[in-house]
């Protein structure tokens, strides 16, 4: 009989894979994710694709607003930043496209600092109403400044290229985009084992404390606008190159919206709540879809009155996921684990 211990060394007490179980369930969802795009169809890899993106700027929100505690509806301004930056660096340096994404989050990382300035002196709903103001600014400028952004025509952008092959199938574009999400994944994970992860955890908590312990208060929140930035510039710049085409109305409020949705009804403060909700806030709604177009040869004209029924109901599970779990779909998940790590010895 094998008789759980300690971990006997920091290392492996601050390992992010601890069990034989995790390191199990970790190579299933591997595979998984390798097999994916051989059995998908199209419409499902799109899909995929499409969660990729969302994951990944789903998780550098989180950093700010889960971790940190600053809320900000700004983080579709920021994709916007990156995805231009990839679209003007295609069409006028011709550069591969990871410097491409590399040059958008960092030009994402740039504005995000700005934006995060009146972090400092205001917070919560105020907050967010600044970054409302920086996206509507930000807005202005795709709009108007033309011969760099295209104005409202918007910019095209060529397929990526990895080793002289265009990449313009879905399938293609699956090894790049997931990949791409599950490291920037990764790096936060590991984010909040380093000092500056402990930082913003404390910021959130109570920053007039942290602030006692010796925290920079500006410092920490600038960077942590940096880092959730550089994340959505990315995954501006994975979603330009999925779409092939970038202008002003690709990034809007709504979208802002959309992750801050994601966040919360994955769960704050959370990794596992930002690729969850992600994937909820994208599927959904075309799983409604399913459900309407199943219903269809019994009413009639029922694509046109179901539809905003579908509405609703996406619109009613977020508000009962926000007045009945509130910690969001990570906590179910860990309440269903609890629940089989005692199983069946629980009463």
């Amino acid at each position: 009989m094998r008789i759980a211990t300690a971990n006997e060394t920091y290392l492996a007490d601050a390992a992010l894979i601890q069990t034989r179980t995790q390191w199990a369930w970790m190579g299933v969802l591997t595979v998984a994710l390798v097999a994916a795009p051989f059995v998908l169809n199209s419409y499902w890899l799109y899909l995929a694709c499409l969660v990729a993106i969302n994951v990944a700027s789903a998780t550098g929100l989180n950093i700010l607003t889960g971790y940190t505690g600053l809320v900000s509806l700004g983080q579709g301004a920021f994709m916007a930043v990156g995805a231009y930056t990839v679209a003007w660096l295609d069409r006028n340096i011709g550069t591969s496209f990871l410097i491409n994404l590399f040059a958008g989050g960092l030009m994402a990382a740039a504005v995000g600092i700005l934006v995060g300035l009146p972090s400092l002196r205001v917070k919560g709903l105020y907050l967010a109403i600044a970054t409302i103001g920086a996206s509507l600014i930000l807005h202005f400028v795709f709009l108007n400044w033309s011969s760099v952004t295209g104005g409202s025509r918007g910019m095209n952008v060529a397929p990526a290229t990895f080793l002289g092959t265009p990449l313009t199938t879905y399938f293609q574009l699956y090894w790049v985009l997931v990949p791409v999400a599950a490291l920037m994944v990764l790096g936060a994970a590991n984010l909040f084992r380093t000092r500056i992860g402990r930082a913003f955890i404390a910021i959130r908590d109570r920053d007039i404390s942290a602030e006692v312990l010796g925290i920079p208060l500006l410092r920490y929140k600038l960077l942590s606008f940096a880092i959730s930035s550089f994340y959505a510039g990315v995954a501006g710049g994975l979603w330009a190159y999925f779409f092939r085409s970038v202008g002003p109305e690709s990034f809007t409020l709504v979208e802002s919206i959309f992750y801050l949705a994601a966040v919360i009804v994955g769960g704050m403060g959370s990794i596992l709540g930002g690729i969850i909700g992600a994937a909820f806030m994208t599927l959904v709604p075309e799983i409604l879809r399913f459900g309407v177009e199943a219903i269809a040869p019994y009413v009639n004209n029922a694509g046109t009155l179901l539809s905003p029924v579908r509405t609703v109901v996406f619109g009613a599970l977020i508000i009962l996921f926000l007045v009945f779990e509130p910690q969001g779909l990570a906590e179910i998940v860990q309440r269903v684990r609890r629940f089989f790590h005692l199983w069946p010895f629980r009463k």
